[in-house]
């Protein structure tokens, strides 16, 4: 859920007691610059840290941010995690470490750490330097032990009292009226034995909820009764009826003073049917939040059918092993780690990870198949949101099946980019092209997602190779999307570094070549046009790229309408006689978008209007937003270097909302500033000024001061004199102050209202 500013987890439940800790944790968020809520598994540290945060922010003008770690095996994600958190979408080549102490250094926020007890050295160094650097950062941790950070302040949680306070026991009926709304402890005896319930099972949080779940066809007493039978019988190593959990524990997770959690969580095992136990272990190797076809392509198996993980599921989800909010499912981590060692002991753990791999490549291969489709933006959502299951996937086919790790890593490189996860982009895809031979479509896609990532990064040396290589390996293949995809990543390369004229020269003659309908063998086809023989690879050896000298004569943008030398008459390969119809590939989308930049950058807007408008409705006509909202965003500068700034900011706010959606950062930062120029242009100089600001913040949330294609440069330096112009310099300044302190969502909420504003 979004807070005014920020974000912290819903509360899908009621909340129950612990006055006296809140209050403490206030007044430690308050004075202290590091607080670890620490306390064993299952006492509540998560809810109690949440209603803490909530309260608290108000306080935070930069907002509280919350970081789950419990889906991290290991460190390697902890920095990516935490920076998604805070909303850095750092593409810049910096330390990933050194990006966070920027994006901090002057911001004023609360950053919850949740479930950080198995990354205690990991999270203690870099907060460590996080609060050296960030003078109003404030942290919040739970964990089960201390992070021994220094400064850190600890607030030790204990379970609910159970003699003389009634919140154990007020826990347990709302958690059975939750489970049943009929249920209450009205019968004589039940108010007592409920009690008794509490008092056996320690005023942990977690075991109460258990035993309220599970009570099933029981009344309160006969619950009662056969809890009060599992804690009194002694366990036996030998006896196999016992809890498993007191025979398979770790004592440095689970320290013999908590043993009642331990018991009960295994109580509630027994209760589960065989299927829903196995389910239980299948489905802790998922890390994120998930949904019943998850589910079934993960834990189907043996005896799992797909209608028993259905089943079943409900099963846990009645039990409270599984949380359901109307979307989707998720477990707690102790319960997690629970069925993790259950399926250590049936001995699936690798089985389990082939299927998960199996899976999250098939939802790779899905995403990249809708990306242009209707889906695109839940396709988008979909890979950002599984981010983490998706490099569990990889690390796992990166160990045991390299050619479905290459695979994996070309197809959800794109996406990553765009969720401005580079670093990860480029190191799998690194990763990827070490691990062993890979040739065709897979290579091709490899090189790309590598010179996509640098030249975001503005790495243009890294992208110009990887462009040259690319091309080359396309080329060889004869493979129409490889050259598409090749001529967008050196077009815009090419346009970052000043060469216009360059790029639209190879993206046409790459569109000619690639027509759709195209027999083989017509002049055009793949490797012709390049020495008269297929394929032909001329002196060095070597494959010519698109991009050197070949054809002579204007190149022509056949089929695009208004524009010289075009027909535009319908009938062509699109059904309104504009290219490729609404069944485009995305790389050939993404091609054409380099020649509406490359002729605005030219000068050539007569030509680069119509190209732009045709290029726009293409993608409407699919659905796909992401190239479509960079056509808007031209339309934009188009309309501004033409005089017209009211259609400028009508183009350039489409283009924000269709980047808002797509969460891309870096595209939202080019909107703002085209934003601002057609609202300066239009004599609203402390508009323009606060719009100004908003993206500059957008700026430091990648990492960058200020990027885009030369052109810009006077555009921007437009917008700052016409601004000043209209309202003088302090106005200016103030503006500029406010937009540049905003929220990033709350600036961009405002930049988005339509209107003129004094």
């Amino acid at each position: 859920m979004m807070t005014q500013v920020g974000f912290l987890p819903d509360e899908t439940s009621s909340f129950v007691g612990r006055r006296a800790e809140l209050a403490r944790l206030d007044t430690a968020l308050a004075t202290r610059r590091m607080t670890t809520l620490i306390g064993p598994g299952g006492v509540g540290k998560t809810r109690l840290a949440v209603r803490a945060a909530r309260a608290a922010a108000d306080r935070y003008p930069d907002g509280a941010w919350w970081a789950d770690l419990s889906p991290l095996y290991d460190d390697a994600l902890l920095l990516p995690t935490v920076s998604d958190a805070v909303g850095l979408a750092d593409h810049t080549l910096r330390m990933p470490v050194e990006a966070l102490c920027e994006w901090l250094s002057d911001k004023r926020l609360l950053l919850v750490l949740d479930s950080a007890e198995h990354l205690r050295g990991p999270c203690s160094h870099l907060l460590a330097e996080l609060i050296t650097t960030s003078p109003g950062l404030t942290v919040l941790v739970t964990s089960r032990q201390p992070l021994d950070t220094r400064g850190e302040h600890v607030v030790r949680i204990q379970p609910l009292p159970v003699d003389g306070a009634p919140d154990a026991l007020r826990l347990f009926e709302d958690r059975l009226r939750a489970a049943d709304p009929n249920a209450d402890l009205e019968a004589p005896g039940d108010r007592a034995a409920a009690a008794d319930i509490c008092r056996r099972l320690e005023g942990i949080p977690l075991a109460i909820e258990l035993a309220a779940a599970g009570i099933g066809r029981h009344t309160v007493a006969q619950l009662a009764t056969r809890i009060g039978t599992r804690f009194d019988a002694p366990v036996d190593a030998e006896d196999l009826t016992a809890s498993r959990l007191d025979l398979l524990a770790d004592d440095s997770l689970w320290p013999r003073r908590h043993r009642t959690l331990r018991t009960t969580i295994g109580w509630s095992h027994e209760l589960c049917t065989p299927l829903e136990r196995l389910l239980w272990a299948r489905l802790t190797v998922l890390r994120t939040d998930f949904d019943e076809a998850t589910a079934r392509e993960v834990c189907t198996g043996g005896p799992l059918t797909p209608d028993a993980v259905d089943r079943a599921l409900q099963g846990l989800v009645a039990q409270s092993v599984v949380q359901w909010d109307g979307t989707r499912y998720r477990m707690l981590d102790t319960l997690r780690e629970y069925g993790r060692m259950w399926l250590t002991e049936l001995g699936e753990e690798r089985a389990a990870a082939d299927r998960h791999a199996r899976s999250f490549l098939g939802l790779a291969r899905r995403a990249h198949d809708g990306w242009t489709g209707p889906d695109q933006i839940s396709w988008y959502h979909r890979i950002s949101d599984t981010h983490l299951d998706l490099c569990a996937a990889l690390d796992h086919l990166l160990a045991h099946d390299v050619t479905a790790a290459q695979e994996m890593a070309g197809l959800v490189g794109f996406f990553w980019a765009c969720c401005g996860h580079l670093s990860e982009a480029r190191g799998y895809a690194q990763r990827a092209l070490g691990a062993g031979p890979v040739e065709g479509a897979h290579l091709t896609r490899l090189q790309w997602v590598l010179g996509v990532a640098a030249l975001l990064q503005g790495d243009f040396a890294t992208a110009e190779k990887y462009g040259a290589l690319c091309t080359a390996t396309a080329l060889y293949d004869r493979d129409d999307d490889g050259m598409l995809g090749a001529t967008y990543l050196s077009g815009l390369t090419q346009l970052m570094t000043g060469e216009p004229a360059a790029a639209l020269e190879a993206a046409e003659r790459v569109l000619r070549m690639t027509e759709p309908g195209r027999a083989e063998g017509e002049p055009g086809s793949s490797g012709e046009g390049m020495s008269g023989e297929p394929g032909a690879s001329g002196d060095s050896g070597e494959p010519r790229p698109y991009g050197g000298s070949g054809e002579a004569g204007e190149p022509e943008l056949s089929g695009w309408p208004g524009v010289p030398g075009a027909s535009g008459e319908p009938g062509g390969p699109g059904e309104s006689g504009e290219p490729g119809g609404s069944g485009e590939s995305a790389h050939r989308l993404r091609c054409r978008l380099i020649t509406v930049f490359a002729l605005t950058a030219l000068g050539r807007l007569t030509e680069s209007l119509p190209a732009a408008t045709a290029l726009r409705r293409s993608c409407e006509r699919g659905g796909e937003y992401w190239t479509r909202s960079y056509a808007d965003y031209q339309l934009a500068l188009i309309a501004l270097l033409q005089g017209r700034p009211e259609d400028s900011a009508a183009h350039a706010r489409d283009m924000l909302a269709g980047k808002h959606r797509l969460r891309d950062s870096f595209g939202i930062a080019l909107g703002l500033d085209i934003l601002a120029a057609a609202i300066a242009a239009q004599g609203a100089g402390a508009q323009a000024a606060r719009v100004y600001g908003t993206g500059h913040a957008y700026w430091r949330m990648v990492g960058h001061p200020q990027r885009g294609t030369p052109e810009l440069g006077a555009v921007r330096e437009n917008c700052e004199l016409q601004a000043r112009a209209a309202v003088g310099d302090e106005a200016y300044q103030r503006a500029f102050e406010r937009g540049q302190a905003d929220n990033a969502e709350v600036g961009l909420a405002a930049a988005l209202q339509s209107g003129l504003q004094p």
